[in-house]
């Protein structure tokens, strides 16, 4: 039901976040995909905890197994199976989470619609759920690599009050993991990391806004009129833990410009491509990819678990209060980059190959 995603590209999710582990199954990998089995574990190091002096200091190596889909580094055409084993858990950390609702989290309204609950770490409403989907989006990346040259790149564009000025153009993944905090402007990022460190102090936490792009899209992505590709893009991102709003191209802002300053206009071109001179429209117009760079921002929270006291109820709606222990992020973004580009890799890859699938026969 809720596990899954996509159309022909397909994930499955699966695990809690002090379960035995977590994984997905990815159905629908076209077959003879050479896939590179390192860069699919960078990606869940870029996402693991532990990973600096401003995550969560929960260690784990978040080591991938791959139990099926695969012959000799090439993908079989049949279904990937891959696990990523639980090893430094602490149920004993939320105790007193079961008898209180953490205020803006999953446990009120996970209790309320099933009448139960994984209490320890969040269960599937942890960010520990992403780890399968970053795997999967690792795979995707690849593919679309190898069809379209496509690259897909996210940063962190802000942290609270603290914004980066990046060019979305010559923005390059060297350039984001230079810092601990993925943001490429290398003076502001080192404020956002004094930010970072100076609410985690007091005990608190604090949200921001992802940057992606898209280099290189394939044209033609997208059906009207539910399936559009920016309508998809949003279910995916909006689907990752603590998201709150999404942008694409000139988002929010297009909103304050007159349509004879917004429209693209197209640019003449010999090969027939649809080239324009602007890019309001984030790459994507009709809900269909025109080929330009597809660019998008999504907005996180802030983390929901905190040490300072709140006030709250526990499960029999009594008044209580809740100061929560545990080891938790305070600040997500830094670990979301690559959940990001993975949730975008998947829509993309998955579209491609229903581009595919209909338009591929004349």
């Amino acid at each position: 039901m809720g596990s899954s995603f996509g159309t022909l590209f397909r994930i499955s999710t699966f695990g809690e976040s002090h379960g035995g582990g977590v994984g997905v199954i990815v159905d629908g990998c076209p077959p003879r995909l050479p896939l590179d089995l390192a860069a699919i574990q960078a990606e869940l190091d870029r996402r693991r905890p532990g990973q600096s002096r401003i995550t969560t200091p929960r260690k784990e190596d978040d080591q991938v197994e791959i139990l099926s889909g695969l012959l000799d580094g090439v993908t079989l055409g049949t279904p990937i199976a891959m696990v990523v084993r639980n090893k430094d858990q602490r149920p004993q950390d939320y105790q007193e989470m079961a008898v209180a609702f953490r205020p803006s989290h999953a446990d009120a309204t996970y209790q309320a619609k099933y009448g139960i609950q994984a209490r320890s770490g969040g269960g599937r409403a942890s960010a520990r759920e992403t780890i399968g989907r970053v795997a999967a989006g690792a795979i995707a990346k690849q593919l679309l690599a190898k069809t379209h040259g496509t690259e897909v790149i996210a940063w962190v564009q802000r942290i609270h009050t603290i914004e980066a000025s990046v060019d979305p153009l010559t923005v390059n993944q060297k350039a984001v993991e230079a810092t601990i905090v993925r943001c490429p402007d290398g003076a502001v990022a080192e404020r956002m990391i004094e930010r970072i460190e100076a609410i985690g102090r007091e005990g608190d936490s604090c949200g921001g806004v992802i940057e992606c792009v898209v280099r290189q899209p394939p044209l033609g992505l997208g059906m009207p009129v539910f399936d559009k590709l920016e309508a998809d893009l949003a279910k995916a991102l909006m689907s990752l833990p603590a998201t709150k709003g999404f942008e694409i191209g000139s988002g929010f802002g297009g909103t304050l410009l007159m349509g004879s300053e917004h429209n693209d206009a197209f640019l003449p071109s010999a090969d027939g491509s649809l080239r324009t001179a602007t890019n309001n429209s984030g790459g994507i117009q009709g809900g269909i990819s025109n080929g330009e760079p597809i660019t998008l921002r999504v907005a996180f929270k802030p983390t929901a678990t905190i040490r300072k006291e709140q006030q709250t109820i526990n499960d029999r709606g009594e008044a209580t209060t809740l100061a929560a222990k545990g080891r938790h992020d305070p600040c997500v973004l830094p670990r979301a980059v690559p959940m990001v580009e993975a949730m975008v890799a998947l829509v993309l890859a998955d579209h491609m190959l229903r581009q595919q699938g209909q338009c591929s026969l004349w």
